[in-house]
């Protein structure tokens, strides 16, 4: 880093981000050797440039570190959509709920679309009425992020989930683990019950093999 700098003189900083001063390019140079460390120019465009004492290896590794953290903790915010009719039958709606649930629960958004159809579109009414509904009927886990708007044939509504993404991934496999640790303990209980009716079941007493009779008298038995 340090035979990147050719400037006569540079705003120093020190190590542990204290103020040196203006000093000459080369005692900056001369001060970091000594120090056995790396004079970075963090600040080109200052006049003149900023350079500070670090170990470069070391702040590129905790840089790196914290990239990588960022990466870990970033939730990526995935929209998903479910299209309804105004005039949608009960088990229709009760399927659609279903999935919205199953969205929220996953900490996604979800975009309610309400399609008009020919005179449906003079009704706006019941597809705000069917908006309302979907809402409350979610409310433990999703809140109304944008309100319901007419969109040409169409209205809109976005719900959004009241858990961050990685809170509801971290509960997702919470439950996954549960479900196959109850599985497990189901099949253990059916296997101990097969095996202690092994157990119980009586044992046929062993039948003795007689002498068979011969049928031919000259021939001895």
């Amino acid at each position: 880093m340090n035979d990147r700098i050719r400037v006569p003189e540079v705003r120093l900083v020190g190590p542990n981000g204290e103020t040196v001063g203006i000093v000459p390019t080369d005692q900056a140079l001369k001060l970091a050797q000594e120090a056995d460390l790396d004079l970075v120019e963090i600040a080109p465009q200052g006049k003149p440039p900023v350079c500070k004492l670090m170990d470069y290896g070391k702040f590129k590794y905790e840089n790196a570190q914290k990239a990588r953290e960022a990466r870990r903790n970033q939730t990526n915010v995935i929209i998903k959509e479910m299209k309804l009719r105004p005039k949608i039958d009960a088990h229709d709606y009760e399927t659609k709920k279903g999935h919205v649930v199953r969205f929220l629960k996953a900490g996604d958004k979800v975009k309610i679309t309400i399609m008009f159809r020919g005179r449906e579109q003079h009704r706006p009414e019941l597809g705000f009425r069917l908006l309302q509904r979907l809402a409350e009927d979610v409310t433990d886990l999703g809140f109304v992020e944008s309100s319901p708007k007419q969109d040409g044939r169409n209205m809109i509504m976005v719900l959004g989930p009241h858990k961050k993404k990685a809170d509801a991934r971290v509960d997702v496999l919470a439950a996954k683990e549960e479900r196959a640790a109850e599985r497990a303990a189901e099949e253990a209980e059916e296997r101990a019950a097969r095996e202690a009716q092994l157990v119980k079941r009586p044992v046929a007493p062993k039948k003795e093999r007689g002498r068979s009779e011969n049928l031919d008298p000259e021939i001895e038995a």
